[in-house]
Parts: C-alpha cells; sequence; structure tokens
C-alpha cells in the first residue's frame, strides 16, 4: 500500500475511534427521567417544583449543571444517551464518573442523542453532570437512557413517587425499652449535628412517640425550629375535618413559641419555637406522656440549649381518646425539601434513657433501624444507620454508596450516667 494512503487510513481509523458511536432505542432499554432523578445546581423550591413536573426542560446549559444519579451493581461497560432536543445546534460536555464527552445536538424535537460509552470500575451510586457554554440555547431532556454490561445487574433510580424520590429516604430508630421498665414516664435524648450536615430542609427528629413527634429543623438560611407536635385519634389529612371531640388541645406553651394546626401527613396540634441552633452542639430533648383522666393524655415537650443553660417549655398538649404513658420511642432523619434531596445529612443521636413510673431511669442502648417506602422500593439507597462510640447515627440523601439493611438492630456503647433532671422545676 502507497505510505500516503496508509497513512489517510490511519487517520480515518483514529477518527472513528473519537467519534461518539450512534447507539439505537435497543441498546439503551434502562429510562431514567430527569424529572425524577435530575438535580439542576442552583434551584429554589418553585424551580425544582417546575422540575419535578416537567423534567430538564426549557434549560440554558451555561446558568447550572445538571446532575443525574443512578446506582449500578455491575462494573462492566455502560452506554449512555438521551432523549433531547436544543433550538438551535449546540455542544454540551457530558461527565461520568471522570470521563469527559462533547456531545452535539442540533435537532429540534425530542430524539435520541448518544453520549457514548464508559467502563464502571465500582458499584454505587454514578453521576452524569451535562454542562454547556451557550448562554443563549434552550435545551430539553427528558430521559436519560442507558444499556450495555453495566445495566445487565441492578440499576436504581426513581421510577414512581417523584415527589418522594426527589425528597429523598427517611430513616428511623426505634429504641428498645428495657424489660425491667415499668410504664415510662419521660423519654430523654440528644442530638449533635456536625458542620456542614445541616442541610436546608433537614429534620432531625429526636424524641418521637406513637402519637408525634419532637425535634430540630433547618428552615431555611436565617430559620430554624424546635419543633413538637401531637396527632390527632381522627385519621384525616385536613385537621377542619377533625371532629371536636377528638382536637388535640393546647394546655400551655412556652415563650415565643407558635401553636396551630398541621395536616397533609395526618392532622393535630403543632407547636414551634425560632431557634437558631449551631452545628456541632448538642441539644436535650425531654417528652413527657401521662394519662391525665377520661381518656385522656398530657404531651409535653421541654428542650435544652446549653447557650441558655436551662430546660425550657416548648408546649403541651392533651390527646382525646388516649390514654398512655410512652410508647415507641424513637428518632428519624428527613428532609422535606425537595430541591436539597441530592445533599447528604447525617445526625448524632445520643444518650437516649428512659424514666419509668416507680422513679428509676433505664439507659437505650439497642435501636431497630428502619427506613420508608422510597427506600424500601428501592427508588434511592442513599440511608444508613449505625453506632459511633456512645451515639448512633442516621444518614440519608446525597447519592452516598452504602446503606444499611433495612429491620437491622444496632447496639451503642453504654453511657452509664443517667441525666439529671429536677422534675420539680421543669417550667
Amino acid at each position: 500500500m502507497h505510505k500516503l494512503a496508509l497513512l489517510f487510513l490511519v487517520f480515518a481509523v483514529l477518527g472513528c475511534t473519537n467519534k461518539a458511536k450512534k447507539f439505537t432505542p435497543e441498546e439503551l432499554p434502562i429510562i431514567i427521567l430527569t424529572k425524577g432523578n435530575t438535580w439542576i445546581e442552583g434551584m429554589d423550591s418553585k424551580q425544582d417544583r417546575n422540575l419535578l413536573d416537567n423534567g430538564v426542560k426549557d434549560w440554558t446549559p451555561n446558568e447550572a449543571n445538571a446532575k443525574t444519579y443512578f446506582y449500578t451493581t455491575e462494573i462492566r461497560e455502560i452506554k449512555i444517551g438521551m432523549l433531547a432536543k436544543a433550538d438551535k445546534p449546540t455542544t454540551l460536555k457530558v461527565n461520568f464518573n471522570g470521563k469527559s464527552q462533547s456531545v452535539k445536538i442540533s435537532n429540534t424535537e425530542l430524539e435520541l442523542v448518544s453520549i457514548g460509552s464508559f467502563n464502571i470500575e465500582n458499584s454505587g451510586y454514578h453521576t452524569l453532570e451535562i454542562t454547556g457554554d451557550d448562554n443563549s440555547s434552550s435545551i430539553d431532556i427528558s430521559e436519560i437512557m442507558i444499556g450495555g454490561a453495566a445495566t445487565e445487574g441492578k440499576v436504581y433510580f426513581a421510577k414512581d413517587d417523584f415527589y418522594w424520590g426527589r425528597r429523598g429516604p427517611s430513616v428511623h430508630l426505634t429504641y428498645q425499652v428495657p424489660e425491667e421498665a415499668s410504664d415510662v414516664l419521660y423519654f430523654y435524648n440528644e442530638i449533635n449535628v456536625a458542620e456542614g450536615e445541616d442541610v436546608l430542609g433537614s429534620y432531625f427528629m429526636a424524641n418521637g412517640f406513637a402519637e408525634g413527634y419532637f425535634g430540630m429543623q433547618v428552615n431555611g438560611a436565617d430559620e430554624r425550629r424546635i419543633l413538637f407536635s401531637v396527632w390527632s385519634p381522627f385519621k384525616t389529612d385536613n385537621p377542619k375535618d377533625i371532629p371536636e371531640d377528638q382536637q388535640i388541645k393546647m394546655l400551655k406553651k412556652g415563650e415565643g413559641v407558635y401553636t396551630g394546626e398541621f395536616g397533609n401527613e395526618g392532622s393535630g396540634g403543632q407547636s414551634y419555637r425560632k431557634y437558631m441552633w449551631k452545628t456541632g452542639t448538642s441539644y436535650r430533648f425531654l417528652l413527657k406522656a401521662e394519662p391525665a383522666g377520661n381518656n385522656n393524655t398530657d404531651y409535653t415537650a421541654y428542650f435544652f440549649a446549653p447557650e441558655i443553660g436551662e430546660w425550657e417549655l416548648i408546649a403541651s398538649f392533651r390527646r382525646p381518646k388516649t390514654d398512655t404513658y410512652v410508647k415507641r420511642p424513637h428518632s428519624f432523619l428527613e428532609n422535606f425539601h425537595t430541591e436539597t434531596g441530592n445533599q447528604t445529612r447525617k445526625g448524632l443521636y445520643s444518650n437516649q434513657w428512659v424514666y419509668d413510673t416507680k422513679g428509676n431511669w433505664h439507659e437505650m442502648t439497642t435501636a431497630k433501624f428502619t427506613a420508608d417506602a422510597t427506600a424500601r422500593k428501592e427508588s434511592r439507597m442513599d440511608y444508613a444507620g449505625g453506632a459511633e462510640g456512645t451515639s448512633f447515627f442516621m444518614q440519608n440523601c446525597g447519592f452516598f454508596t452504602g446503606w444499611t439493611t433495612i429491620d437491622s438492630m444496632i447496639e451503642r456503647e453504654p453511657l452509664g450516667v443517667a441525666p439529671k433532671i429536677d422534675f420539680s422545676l421543669l417550667p
């Protein structure tokens, strides 16, 4: 062969090697909808709602990066494409697990746009990041499409219930009350959130019980709350439907505490105090539940901030058609903002004790770890719980790899020193 012809052939082969292969839909059988699995950086709740409803639509790529998350158990080749369009010819940069590929979109109607083949070296969550520098183009991406050997194993992503999928999985610890304890009058717990783990939309719930919950939230950049709620025995998501004889009655509340009703996830009485709690600080929570006669039970929540140095009343509610002490002491961690479902948060839950009606403290060092339907249906696998010394921990969201088996039992080291509380001095 002539040298010039041979050189031309080498260049042609090299060019074909660098050019992204065009995939067929049959090669990319797994459809990942962007409305449930893609986040665009910097979006507020309204914009994220549009993403939830429509997927990536009318997106200007130079304004923010679009990141799609999914989990594979296999570590072989993966083929990736997208169902996309642009209002004018546009070049996007696609990064997958640290490797980049330029992708041109010239079609103005939704159609398959091939991205490329990549090697997956580790099982777990992967991020497909799409960026661009054209501030005048408008992009729609309704689906990420994947195939190849790496998709022959399990592939996890949100397939339905996208609102909950975007919020991420909620996780719980149900503490095991020692058998020698009699009726539980008080439930004590502490929470410490490390710097950087206080993500917007987090509810670090400390003292859960069969009829309600009590803990601390991150509600905004300049707003945090100590929240205490008790469900009505009447099952409804609309508090206005509750008959008068089944309504939660507010008995008293602390200074600066708001009280009212809540709905949507059951209904009942709610109270909260705006308080800018700090990271790296252990906050104390004390819940009392005591029968009040006539088939009523009173629930009272107290909060102790070390920077204040004394127990403060949040609120006390009376629940009708209830005759009980503290049942099912537990904690949970949830995210209530869809736009932050791609950010990890973690809380340390420490020093769990119950005080019974015979005047004895009992430490709780064993807990059952559970998760919600979003985790159980395998829409999201970024959830974990465990023990770190004398503390339990819970972690969720952010697409980290390594989940904890649901319904597993966890044991922390005992502290052995009961809380010192003079109940007669509580407000």
